[in-house]
């Protein structure tokens, strides 16, 4: 597991005071949201090829916040750090699950680094 992002969530937005990180997990296939030395949270992702100039996307297909947690903005900070470090390896994102895809839709500051799930894609699920 690498730490790829780490942020207040009160800065982020959120209610939650104390140390706050986005890491990917690449052996879980997920991007892991850590409060205060404990999982909040995760987006699970699969990769695929394909992406712009045949670069690789990273496919989000779930995002879920622990229930002790919820409330709190931290889905929020996830999905900005998990796309924060797609945007920095080069790749392109593809939000299947609702929720990044409502994130990304609120943020057009994302678009540039965003596909749409295509047919294609969904099928290799």
């Amino acid at each position: 597991m690498t730490d790829q992002h780490a942020t207040s969530a009160k800065a982020a937005g959120g209610a939650q005071p104390g140390a706050t990180s986005v890491r990917d997990n690449p052996a879980e296939h997920r991007y892991e949201i850590v409060v205060a030395g404990r999982l909040a949270g995760f987006a699970a992702y699969l990769d695929r090829p394909g992406g712009e100039g045949g670069g690789q996307r990273r496919v989000f297909v779930h995002t879920e916040i622990d229930p002790n947690y919820e409330g709190q903005g931290l889905g929020a900070v996830l999905v900005k750090g998990a796309l924060a470090d797609v945007r920095a390896a080069g790749r392109r994102a593809v939000p299947v699950c609702p929720f990044v895809a409502a994130y990304v839709k609120r943020h057009p500051e994302e678009a540039d680094i965003v596909d749409r799930a295509t047919p294609a894609i969904l099928s290799s699920l």
